[in-house]
């Protein structure tokens, strides 16, 4: 390329082709500044949450922005398979994505085609946005559709069903289980360590490893994680900014609570 691109190679997307293992972590927090700290932290990926998190695309362009020298690469999570809301991602930079509540293969195409220029997909085409540096990368649309990384999360019995088909859609880089959202599938809201969703998501993995492609989870327990890693899970989240800030703020103040009384925090 004659213009310098920082997505292209998408050494991500490459790792996981190449069956490496990679540690994530969850970025709920909404703020650039807690992203940027995240990005120095050493995880290999970020996971930029719109499903879950006060996120739209105005915060999560800068949150991109302050990642810009982590050797964490982001990954963005939007609210919905929706073409328009990933055509204003791709556009603000974004070339990772994880798309949730996938059930069939046909979503799964539906995903990839969003990702992708005419006439291997739908992507609407901007001359001049942030992803090609607006409009300086000369060759971006030449290149562009093969450096896209589409992750698809397996959350309910039907995706379950068709994990297979959908591991097996071209363009699917990986499969991620969302094990809260499986467990409540199956009835067990709130413990997907039952025996009947592990055996899905151990499901999940066989059919996805049998056509070639990794898996990966969200486990923020310490258990959890070593136990999926274990079973050759690929890309696996082991926290999240949040839960990080929560608990350490806690454990910092009741490390000191003995020494200073019952504090103004026993009011409450």
């Amino acid at each position: 390329m004659n213009t310098p691109y920082t997505h292209i190679p998408n050494t991500f997307r490459q790792a996981l082709q190449a069956d490496r293992t990679l540690l994530g972590c969850w970025v709920s927090l909404a703020s650039p500044v807690a992203t940027e700290v995240m990005g120095l932290a050493g995880f290999d990926w970020l996971l930029l949450d719109a499903e879950h998190a006060p996120n739209d695309v105005l915060t999560l362009i800068p949150q991109l922005m302050a990642l810009k020298d982590s050797p964490s690469a982001p990954v963005v999570r939007p609210p919905w398979n929706d073409a328009v809301l990933m055509k204003r991602l791709l556009d603000g930079g974004f070339v990772n994505f994880l798309i949730p509540m996938v059930d069939t293969a046909q979503q799964a195409r539906d995903a990839v085609a969003a990702t992708r220029y005419p006439p291997q997909g739908i992507r609407g085409v901007s001359v001049s946005q942030r992803g090609n540096r607006y409009g300086a990368v000369a060759d971006y649309f030449k290149v562009a559709n093969d450096h896209i990384t589409v992750l698809v999360q397996i959350e309910t019995r039907a995706a379950v069903a068709a994990a297979a088909e959908i591991a097996a859609v071209d363009g699917v880089d990986g499969i991620f289980i969302g094990p809260s959202d499986l467990a409540a599938a199956y009835g067990h809201l709130g413990n997907p360590n039952h025996p009947e969703v592990q055996a899905a998501i151990a499901q999940v993995h066989a059919a996805a490893r049998a056509v070639g492609k990794p898996t990966g989870i969200l486990a923020p327990v310490e258990a959890d994680a070593r136990r999926y890693l274990a079973m050759g899970m690929r890309f696996v989240a082991v926290g999240s900014d949040l839960g990080v800030l929560r608990t350490q703020s806690k454990a910092l103040a009741d490390k000191f609570r003995d020494a200073a009384g019952p504090g103004l925090a026993a009011q409450y």
